[in-house]
């Protein structure tokens, strides 16, 4: 099969410079933002369906998708409890088939909803972040997850931490901020997927012929890493 899809163009010659700055400041300084209401109503929504489950262990698979990636982890792991968020009604309402019964697709602003799940208590056993926008440019560090504020409160949820990229500078960066942000150390391996290609986008990067990338980190909950007074008050 031909390829098709174009490998990522960056103006970066290694880690970012600014980006140690950046980790540091959202881990000193509160983010107040507030929290969008129609996250606040999904979020509750998500909760109750969570609270119905209480006794599965839970996946958050962050920015989702059209949700296969959510369907095939619920699959994969029947006895969790699944949730798959993503911003994008178009890309959730596409037709992928029924979900399994352990599955949850839920419409929310992500970085909103991380706050709540962290301000709920909530503690994922598995938490994906799959093929996140890699914001390439060296001007949008701060719109990558490990350059953004949110950064503390993906990290204190704890569980077992897996990020998988087609650049792999992208995966190295968030090495660096977890490191900082943590004492945690992880690496960058190559990723071979196997004869089930978890998200869409892993199934264009492989078949055009791109490398594939993951990290995997085990992580404690620790609420001490976000700031004091961070969001609504």
């Amino acid at each position: 099969m031909q390829a098709t899809s174009r490998r990522i163009v960056t103006n970066q010659a290694g880690p970012h410079q600014g980006l140690e700055a950046r980790v540091a400041r959202a881990l000193q300084h509160p983010w107040r933002k507030p929290v969008a209401e129609h996250t606040h109503e999904a979020f509750a929504s998500a909760a109750r369906w969570r609270e119905a489950r209480s006794d599965m262990p839970l996946i958050l698979d962050a920015g989702c998708g059209v949700g296969i990636s959510t369907r095939r982890l619920a699959e994969a792991f029947p006895d969790h409890a699944v949730i798959g968020v993503d911003r994008s009604d178009s890309r959730l309402t596409r037709e992928h088939g029924p979900l399994p019964d352990n599955a949850l697709l839920v419409r929310a602003d992500l970085v909103d909803f991380w706050r709540l799940a962290f301000r709920a208590g909530w503690r994922p056993a598995r938490h994906y972040l799959l093929y996140p926008n890699p914001y390439p440019k060296a001007s949008l560090l701060k719109l990558r997850w490990h350059g953004h504020p949110v950064l503390p409160f993906i990290l204190a949820l704890g569980g077992r931490l897996e990020l998988r990229s087609n650049w792999r500078l992208y995966l190295e960066e968030f090495c660096l901020a977890l490191q900082q942000a943590t004492g945690v150390e992880a690496a960058v391996e190559p990723h071979i997927p196997g004869e089930t290609y978890l998200t869409p986008f892993e199934r264009k990067y492989h078949v055009s012929g791109q490398p594939l990338w993951r990290l995997v980190a085990e992580l404690s909950p620790d609420p001490a890493l976000v700031p004091a007074e961070q969001g609504e008050h």
